[in-house]
């Protein structure tokens, strides 16, 4: 067996640098793909340049319009984004079929098969730089935009290398410096680290990874049922497969208000709106949904979800609307204006031509 060897291809500023090739106007100012500052919503993307005032992506627009006033706010345009994405992976196909494509600009790569059977993992991983550098000059070549690439012996080690050097990286961590190259970094740049872990580590004194390597520190108060797999991440150890299955886990839609609103009818032409787009998606992937899931966001944001499974899959607008509605009356959603509703669908399996029947 060949040593392992992933690589994780992450696309830069993906939104934006595709706003900026198209609109060459762009190029070199602060691109901010989202809502206007004027209006309810939140930031996509943005640009390097917007990056520099602190914008970022998930920022309510109005923020980001305060920090950065010359910042040019593109609305997203998904269709060029989802047919650009999908030239991409198209040519990360050419060099492996074994690919986990985790986002629109994201995806993870085994290319083990490149290796010699005798390598030792160091060799293993630099033979794979080659292969890296000609993916970024045909994404370069043939998109126009730019790629960071991570390369090593799990994926754990491998995205943290394509974040090393952004934008237009190419990092390799060697299995045998992967212990020293994790030691200076914080705690919260191990994947599955969130804010309330970091907190709870940093409150035992323990702020880097090397104070994880160090520590003989019982973990499980802080880390639950993660203290094995932190403990395992901290040396750079990740046995994670890659998730090879192309199945939609879920689809969705949301609306964000311009203004704070509990009006039914706005709030029924918004739902019937998400139905039929959701709707469309299963039919397009010939799919029907167990799972529908309604979404609510008040004005302080607060963020509420209730879900049903259903014995029967559920394909069409009518459906999908009206479970929804259900959800929201059943469990009293909206008992104050909403800032935001959404629907989503899950637990997706071949559809039936029985249709629901369900009494609201």
């Amino acid at each position: 067996m060949p040593p392992r060897v992933i690589m994780h291809m992450d696309m830069d500023a993906f939104f934006a640098s595709v706003e900026q090739r198209d609109h060459p106007e762009y190029r070199g100012k602060p691109v901010i793909v989202g809502s206007p500052p004027d209006q309810r919503g939140v930031v996509c993307a943005a640009s390097y340049e917007a990056r520099k005032f602190k914008v970022r992506s998930a920022m309510p627009s109005r923020t980001a319009g305060r920090l950065c006033p010359q910042g040019i706010f593109v609305r997203p345009r998904m269709s060029v984004y989802r047919a650009e994405s999908a030239r991409i992976m198209q040519i990360l196909q050419e060099y492996t079929p074994l690919i986990e494509q985790v986002s629109v600009d994201e995806a993870y790569l085994d290319m083990s098969a490149h290796a010699q059977p005798d390598m030792e993992p160091d060799a293993a991983i630099e033979a794979a730089r080659p292969l890296a550098a000609a993916i970024k000059q045909r994404i370069r070549s043939e998109c126009q935009l730019t790629a960071s690439i991570g390369i090593s012996s799990n994926k754990f080690l491998a995205k943290l290398a394509s974040d090393f050097q952004k934008p237009d990286g190419l990092t390799t961590i060697l299995d045998s410096a992967k212990i020293a190259f994790l030691r200076p970094l914080p705690v919260s740049a191990i994947h599955g680290v969130g804010p309330v872990t970091a907190e709870g580590l940093r409150a035992l004194g323990l702020n880097t990874i090397a104070d994880l390597q160090d520590t003989t520190q019982p973990l499980d108060a802080v880390a639950g049922s993660f203290a094995a797999r932190l403990r395992a991440r901290a040396f750079g150890n990740d046995d994670r497969p890659l998730d090879l299955s192309d199945e939609r886990k879920s689809i969705s839609a949301e609306n964000t208000f311009l203004e704070d609103t509990d009006a039914r009818p706005a709030l029924r032409a918004a739902l019937k709106e998400m139905a039929l787009d959701v709707a469309q998606s299963l039919e397009r992937h010939s799919l029907g949904a167990l799972t529908v899931q309604v979404k609510v966001r008040y004005s302080d944001f607060t963020t509420l979800t209730r879900q049903i499974r259903l014995e029967e899959p559920v394909t069409s607008e009518r459906e999908i609307y009206r479970t929804a509605c259900h959800l929201l009356a059943r469990h009293r959603l909206v008992t104050a204006p909403l800032r935001l509703i959404g629907i989503g669908v899950s637990t997706l399996v071949p559809p039936m031509q029985k249709q629901l029947r369900l009494s609201i």
